[in-house]
């Protein structure tokens, strides 16, 4: 099997070796983790028995390698986002693309560097989601949306499209009557179950715009959900990691048609996502369990780097998305 070694330029296999060992370990029933960047550039596997506290932490789900230690000091953080200007010039790229019917929802995202009183591990202890995972000390994330579960043959998928301010009056009522969210979020939720039918049948959508409410350092805020489950074919253990790979990028951070969205996301953004809006999941021997890698820091060149953003359609406000980039930019702490 690949060996993963701990210098950072081996820490990663080629998609064939992370194909092969993917499958490997599912039929093995081995528990292990497993990251995949945005691009598909850069694949993460390892047994979990092999990982070291010092260097990967995660919690997913209950799911654990290590104890969280008690952080009392309160998180205190500040940050420079990228000018108005700046993201105006990106969202106007969306925009003319979106005019030209290159698109339906674009995913528009940017890095922005943050300060905090709390250190990387602090921050990371100190954060509370379904997901979060420390990986050496390149990035943390701490990610509310889940991608993919697969539990007995049956997949499971849960978009996130939405998100507002949850100390606004009537809030939920707002954010669920809002023509443009509304919009975005069938979108997306069409874009999955197309997904879906590629590799299951029977799929439904069992949960139209649920919503759920994260606590944070600074507001709490409401997101809308969906859920949608598909039946996989009978022999899919023997083939999981392409049933992964065909669904990527994820359609919640990328948008509507995938490919040619993708290429728009290019053209508009000022820097590399790397690992932010790619996956990560578990295998605990019998089930996975992933997530879509949002909510997320990165170190670079010892600084902190946030990245953040939210999708856009032809009727989306220049200055409420620039907002919601900004309104992202959190630690979720209870």
């Amino acid at each position: 099997m690949t060996t993963v070694a701990n210098s950072k330029k081996n820490l990663y296999v080629d998609k064939y070796s992370f194909i092969k060992d993917f499958n490997y370990y599912i039929k093995a029933e081995t528990p292990f983790l497993f990251l995949i960047d945005f691009h598909m550039k850069n694949f993460f596997i390892s047994p979990l028995d092999q990982l070291k506290t010092n260097e990967i932490m995660f919690n997913f789900n209950g799911i654990s390698n290590f104890h969280n230690k008690q952080i009392d000091k309160k998180v205190e953080l500040t940050s420079t986002p990228v000018d108005y200007e700046t993201y105006l010039k990106s969202f106007n790229i969306v925009q003319n693309h979106l005019k030209l019917g290159n698109s339906y929802l674009v995913n528009l995202t940017f890095p922005t560097e943050i300060y905090s009183n709390l250190s990387f591990d602090e921050i990371f202890c100190k954060s509370k989601a379904l997901y979060k995972l420390k990986f050496y000390d390149h990035f943390i994330f701490f990610s509310p949306e889940t991608f993919i579960k697969i539990i007995d043959g049956f997949i499971y998928t849960y978009p996130m499209k939405g998100t507002i301010d949850a100390s606004l009056q009537d809030a939920e009522e707002k954010i669920l009557k809002d023509e443009k969210e509304l919009a975005e979020h069938i979108t997306i939720v069409d874009l999955l179950r197309n997904d879906l039918n590629m590799v299951s049948t029977d799929v439904t959508v069992t949960k139209f715009r649920f919503i759920s409410k994260i606590r944070s350092n600074n507001k709490d805020l409401l997101q809308v959900s969906s859920e949608i489950i598909g039946k996989l074919p009978l022999d899919y253990k023997n083939y999981l990691a392409e049933i992964f790979l065909k669904l990527l990028p994820a359609g919640s951070i990328s948008g509507a048609p995938k490919r040619k969205t993708v290429e728009i996301i290019k053209n508009a953004e000022i820097y590399d996502r790397g690992f932010y809006t790619g996956i990560a999941g578990i295998f605990d021997g019998k089930n996975i369990d992933s997530c879509v890698i949002i909510r997320f820091i990165e170190r670079i060149d010892g600084k902190l780097i946030y990245k953040s953003g939210g999708g856009i359609t032809i009727y989306s406000n220049p200055e409420k998305e620039y907002m919601e980039l900004i309104n992202k930019i959190y630690v979720p702490t209870c």
